[in-house]
This record gives C-alpha cells, structure tokens and sequence, in this order.
C-alpha cells in the first residue's frame, strides 16, 4: 500500500501540514476519509483565528489533486455553504 504524504499533495504546505498533524490527519488516506469539510471542522476547532475558507478550498482541492482555485465555482459554492452550516450549528 502506497501511502501519500500531506506535503506531497496540492495545496499542502509546511503550516498546514503541521496543522494536520495536530489533528490527526497524516496522509491523503486521512484526509479522504474523513472529507474536507470535517477536517476543516476540526481545524475550525483547533486554530478558530487562523484557519479560513481558503483552507477548506485547499484541502478539497488536496483531495482532488487540483490548485485550490482551480476548483470549479458550483463546488467552491457548495463548500462555502457547507462551512456555513458549520458556523450555524
């Protein structure tokens, strides 16, 4: 089994791999597992000052292997609303 490190992924730098690393989330197996939208949940939780909406974006596009903002505009649409719902519960 081939596991593929966060710092090999899109999107993925040194902060935020350390920020990933502070919630357990190790590899792209991880991160797809859980989804982006429960890590940014968890990174939300963990560094409330620190961690925007372009991180959501960017572990998306992790997930995708595509640049954050190549993302198309329905899904960064549907992204936005669901950290939206977030905020709200």
């Amino acid at each position: 089994m081939v596991v593929t490190r966060l710092r090999d992924l899109k999107n993925i730098g040194p902060r935020t791999e350390s920020w990933l690393y502070a919630i357990e989330v190790h590899s792209l197996d991880d991160l797809e597992r859980l989804g982006a939208v429960e890590v940014y949940r968890r990174l939300r939780e963990h560094f409330p000052d620190r961690v925007s909406l372009n991180a959501l974006y960017a572990l998306q596009g992790a997930i995708l292997n595509l640049h954050w903002n190549a993302l198309p505009p329905d899904m960064k649409a549907e992204l936005r609303q669901q950290a939206e719902d977030l905020s709200s519960s």
